[in-house]
């Protein structure tokens, strides 16, 4: 399971998407995020689909990367799903038993919230899959600058957001490692009532906290050694540049937007 969380990992590639600014890509995912909002329709949550395979094909990054990086949330989409199912009223009810009822528009409810939570998750994922972490906190600091008017810190949220993605895959490895070496000494983390399980995940959530904390000192430490002392003063060895490119995917991006907002005024 743990080998299965694919978010943070980037995967090196020259497609279109790769070679688009990281701020293209941070704006662009917002615009497809406020998209799959706005879409409330057979045809609309269509549209947007099609959109993100062609993204995904556009990005030559396998599909099976995407769904294994949606395995881990599958109890969290089936426990909305079933949420939805049971408790959203209205419609021609189709099975009733105590409280519990199926009705069409709970169906059809459940259908689409699951089906924008995988497509949320798969747009994120191609936003990470397709951009270094360095990329994405440069393009995300150029994006706020116009906060440090007001003293928001804005370099050094931006670094924190980089360390989280970057420590991802380094603190899944070692949960790996250590899960692998409580297994040989005889542990069991599947057996046995609930309360049994949580029980059996401390000797690895003990050692794993230990490791993140002492990684965080090291890191800390090397920072210090190199006179880093926040956002001030600093420069870039890559500067980022904006294309035509860019400019021409922000506009398609807004006029797709535009699209599914008016198909829903119009009830598509």
């Amino acid at each position: 399971m743990l080998k299965d969380i694919t978010l943070g990992q980037y995967f090196p590639g020259e497609s279109f998407i790769h070679r688009l600014d990281p701020r293209t890509k941070l704006f662009c995912t917002l615009i497809y995020i406020i998209t799959l909002f706005a879409a409330k329709s057979y045809i609309t949550y269509a549209l947007v689909l099609l959109l993100l395979a062609f993204m995904i094909g556009v990005s030559g990054i396998r599909p099976s990367a995407f769904f294994k990086g949606l395995k881990p949330l599958a109890l969290i989409i089936i426990f909305t799903a079933v949420l939805n199912l049971f408790y959203i009223k209205g419609g021609r009810e189709l099975y009733s038993i105590w409280v519990l009822t199926i009705t069409t528009v709970g169906i059809r409810t459940a259908a689409f919230m699951v089906l924008r939570i995988m497509m949320l998750i798969c747009g994120t994922f191609l936003l990470t899959y397709t951009t270094t972490p360095m990329a994405l906190t440069d393009g995300l600091e150029l994006l706020l600058n116009p906060l440090k008017r007001i003293r928001v810190p804005v370099h050094e949220f931006s670094m924190m957001m980089s360390i989280a993605l970057r420590f991802i895959p380094t603190l899944i490895e070692e949960a790996d490692k250590i899960t692998s070496a409580q297994k040989a000494r005889g542990a069991d983390f599947e057996a046995g009532k609930l309360t049994d399980r949580a029980k059996a995940l401390l000797p690895l959530l003990v050692p794993l906290f230990v490791s993140a904390f002492r990684r965080a000192d090291e890191l800390a430490i090397a920072m210090e050694s190199r006179c880093y002392h926040g956002g001030e003063g600093r420069t870039r060895m890559k500067k980022l540049s904006m294309r035509s490119a860019d400019f021409v995917t922000i506009a398609v991006a807004l006029v797709f937007l535009g699209g599914i907002i008016v198909l829903g005024r119009f009830g598509f």
